[in-house]
C-alpha cells in the first residue's frame, strides 16, 4: 500500500469511527428554545434544555400553596433545591378565585403568578387565561381529570372526611352522628368562598350517591340548633375536611388523639388542577414546575402529604410508587361521588341564597 493510499484509508476509517460515536443530533442544529410551546419536545427538545432555560429565568412565582397543604412545603423546597430556582410565594392562603384575580386584576406593582393550583370549576371557567402545555406523563393522567387541549389537568386530590378528637367523641360512622352530644363540628372556612368548606357541606348531604345543597344546608342548620356547630370561641372536636388535611392534623398529633374517618359507602371526591398563566413572567420555569409535579418524584411527594396523586395507578403499575406513603391512605370509598360542573354551579347558587340566613 502506498503512502497516499494508506493516508486515504486512515481518513476514511477515522470518518467512519467519528460517525459511529457522533451524537444523533448536532446541538448546533437544534431549533431555538420556545418557552411558550405546548410540549417539552416542541419547545425545548429535552429536559436538559428546559432546565437550562428555567435557570436563566431564575424564578418561579406561585400562589395559593400553603406549606401544610398536601405537602407543598416539601414540594416547593425540593423543586427549588433540585433546579436552583428561587420560588416566590404570593398569598399562600388565596382561594382559587383569588388566584385568578391576582393575574387578571393585579395590585399596582404586584407580581403575577406563573402557575395556578385551582378547583376544577374555577379552571373550567377561566380556560382562556391558561397556556396549553402537555407534560411528558400526560398519558398517565385520567381523561376525566384533564382538559384535552392541555390547558389544565389534575395533580392530586382526595375525599371528604371527618377528623375527630378520639379522646372526646366516638368514631363517627355517618355524618348524622355529628348531631350527637359531644361533637363540636367545624368546616375549613366559609362554604360560600372556600372549595373545601363547600364540599364539606355537600359531603354531609349525601344520600346514597346523590348530593343536595338543600340537604346540606338543612343538616348544618340542625347542627347549629343542636349547639354542635363550631362558632367563635368553641374548640372543634371534629372537622369536615379533605382527607389529606385531616391526615396532616393526625400526623402533627402523632396519632395520639386525632383520627380520620371516611363515612361510607359514598364520599365526595375532588382533584385540584394545575395550569400555566398565559402571561407567565417565567414561562420556562412554569413548564419545568409542571414537569416536576407530574414526575414520579413530584407525585410521590403529594402522596407523602396524604393526597392521592393523579398518576397513582400508573405509579402502582410501574412499581415506582412510595409504598410506605400509599399504605397510609385510608381505603377509597366504594362509591366515590364527583360533582359535575353544572351540579357544582347549581349547588353554589343555592348556598348563596340560603346559607347565611339558615346557618349563619
Amino acid at each position: 500500500m502506498t503512502l497516499s493510499t494508506r493516508a486515504a484509508a486512515t481518513v476514511i476509517l477515522a470518518s467512519a469511527l467519528a460517525g459511529c460515536g457522533a451524537p444523533a443530533t448536532d446541538p448546533k442544529k437544534l431549533p431555538p428554545v420556545n418557552p411558550q410551546a405546548a410540549s417539552l419536545r416542541e419547545g425545548f427538545s429535552s429536559m436538559e434544555r428546559l432546565v437550562e432555560a428555567a435557570r436563566k429565568e431564575g424564578t418561579l412565582t406561585v400562589i395559593g400553596l400553603p406549606r401544610d397543604w398536601a405537602n407543598y412545603g416539601e414540594i416547593l423546597d425540593t423543586f427549588s433545591d433540585k433546579y436552583g430556582i428561587k420560588v416566590e410565594q404570593l398569598e399562600p392562603n388565596a382561594s382559587s378565585h383569588q388566584e385568578i384575580m391576582s393575574a387578571t386584576q393585579p395590585k399596582p406593582g404586584a407580581h403575577v403568578p406563573d402557575v395556578f393550583d385551582l378547583g376544577v370549576d374555577v379552571a373550567v371557567a377561566n380556560e382562556s387565561l391558561f397556556a396549553p402545555y402537555r407534560v411528558q406523563n400526560w398519558q398517565d393522567i385520567p381523561d376525566q381529570l384533564k382538559n384535552h387541549s392541555g390547558k389544565w389537568y389534575g395533580a392530586y386530590g382526595g375525599y371528604m372526611s371527618i377528623g375527630y378528637d378520639s379522646r372526646k367523641v366516638r368514631p363517627p360512622a355517618t355524618y348524622a352522628d355529628l348531631l350527637k352530644p359531644g361533637y363540636v363540628v367545624a368546616l375549613p372556612g366559609d362554604p360560600l368562598r372556600t372549595a373545601a368548606a363547600f364540599n364539606g357541606v355537600m359531603a354531609a348531604s349525601l344520600s346514597g350517591e346523590s348530593a343536595s345543597a338543600e340537604r346540606g344546608v338543612k343538616f348544618f342548620s340542625r347542627l347549629r340548633q343542636a349547639g354542635n356547630f363550631a362558632l367563635s370561641g368553641k374548640t372543634p372536636t371534629a372537622v369536615i375536611d379533605w382527607e389529606y388535611l385531616n391526615a396532616g392534623r393526625m400526623a402533627m398529633d402523632g396519632g395520639k388523639a386525632w383520627k380520620v374517618a371516611l363515612p361510607g359507602p359514598s364520599a365526595i371526591g375532588s382533584y385540584y388542577v394545575q395550569a400555566i398563566n398565559r402571561g407567565a413572567p417565567h414561562p420556562a420555569a412554569a413548564r419545568l414546575w409542571q414537569e416536576f409535579l407530574y414526575s414520579d418524584e413530584g407525585q410521590n411527594l403529594f402522596l407523602k402529604g396524604h393526597a392521592r396523586p393523579a398518576r397513582l395507578e400508573a405509579l402502582q403499575m410501574r412499581g415506582t410508587v412510595d409504598r410506605e406513603a400509599a399504605a397510609k391512605l385510608p381505603p377509597a370509598p366504594a362509591k366515590p361521588v364527583f360533582l359535575t360542573i353544572p351540579e357544582t354551579d347549581t349547588a353554589k347558587s343555592y348556598l348563596e341564597s340560603h346559607w347565611t340566613r339558615s346557618v349563619g
